[in-house]
């Protein structure tokens, strides 16, 4: 009874306070409250992904917060979130970047800003602090060096090479998606245009240079494949997993995407503040840490100092340069949902039987 009432009193106190960025004295009810909860359910955030598995083991050693996961894309998390409603069995979830504003529409985020809100920045971020990215990913060149040995630095050499190019399913994967668009910004298109993408990748096909495996570690391993268009962290885990100096991964010269993926809080979490701890954790140095050991780039890259192995398995903040935010999420809503059949009726009917 006691514990019932220290966490209806912590929450109470923690209600009372703004959703705006938290001072030391908010977090300090906000542990309290969520100590009280004592665990925290997750959807899409597995161990293996990320990292997540030194964040959740810190919130349980620090804050006594047992944790679950179960794992499932963006769109299976937010349905379940609209489906369950009171009945809640998850506190959050990770989501892809265009998959923040949908949560919002749909009704099941609730907002809270971490302490580091301000270091976010405005693109990666809903004003209301329903959504904001903790980590991205840029389209990059994931190039075995066994096969090509004149690694491609940008989309220019890509289309000069003789070798085959992997991108993936259109139709269905976001990494692919993106790699379409990625292209797109290279070659003078945008979110509303990714003609000229369609075009590259047509004559690909028309060379018999388009490959139609799927860009995983199992195929990457075995050798079936000699470039793939993969996210930066996808990537460098591959490289890392199979042989680090077979391959090479390489952000393109001429122009690439960058997005990344974001925690929604359950408008209907059971455990709201153990949920807000963790957003708060995942924003944290510490947190952001642990992402980049998985691979993934900290959204507060540029105010934090990684130590010295794991900025090693990040690429140079060089390499970047010529990479963008989408400009346009809307636009490029629209494209994405058109883009199967745009890559069925300008790439695929020109691929080589």
């Amino acid at each position: 009874m006691k514990a019932f009432i220290a966490s209806v009193v912590a929450s109470a106190v923690l209600l009372a306070l703004p959703a705006a960025q938290a001072a030391d004295n908010d977090l300090a009810a906000l542990e309290k409250a969520a100590r009280a909860e004592g665990q925290v359910n997750s959807v899409g955030m597995p161990d293996s992904w990320a990292n997540w598995k030194d964040t959740w083991s810190d919130l349980n050693s620090k804050y006594g917060l047992k944790h679950s996961d179960t794992d499932m894309s963006s769109a299976q998390e937010l349905a379940k979130f609209a489906a369950e409603k009171e009945n809640a069995s998850a506190d959050i979830g990770d989501v892809g970047a265009a998959f923040g504003p949908i949560a919002v529409a749909k009704g099941v985020a609730q907002p809270y800003k971490p302490t580091h809100w301000e270091q976010i920045p405005s693109w990666a971020k809903d004003q209301d602090g329903n959504w904001m990215l903790a980590y991205t990913g840029t389209i990059a060149f994931l190039v075995d060096k066994q096969q090509v040995k004149d690694v491609p630095h940008s989309w220019a050499d890509l289309k000069k090479g003789k070798y085959v190019v992997t991108i993936g399913d259109v139709g269905t994967a976001a990494q692919a998606a993106n790699g379409v668009l990625a292209a797109s910004y290279a070659l003078g298109g945008d979110e509303k245009n990714v003609k000229p993408a369609l075009s590259f990748f047509g004559d690909l096909a028309k060379e018999g240079r388009l490959g139609v495996t799927d860009p995983v570690i199992a195929n990457i391993e075995k050798g079936e494949i000699q470039v793939a268009v993969v996210w930066d962290f996808n990537g460098l885990n591959y490289r890392d997993q199979i042989d680090k100096n077979r391959y090479e991964v390489v952000i393109p010269s001429d122009g690439s995407v960058t997005s990344g993926y974001s925690t929604i809080i359950n408008k209907y979490a059971k455990h709201p503040n153990a949920a807000k701890l963790a957003r708060e954790y995942i924003l944290s140095d510490e947190g952001q840490i642990n992402l980049a050991k998985g691979y993934a780039r900290p959204i507060r890259a540029e105010h934090l100092t990684l130590p010295a192995d794991v900025q090693a398995k990040l690429l140079p903040q060089s390499e970047y340069k010529n990479a963008r935010p989408i400009k346009d999420q809307a636009a490029w809503d629209k494209t994405s949902k058109m883009l199967p059949r745009l890559w069925q009726e300008n790439v695929i009917i020109n691929m080589k039987q």
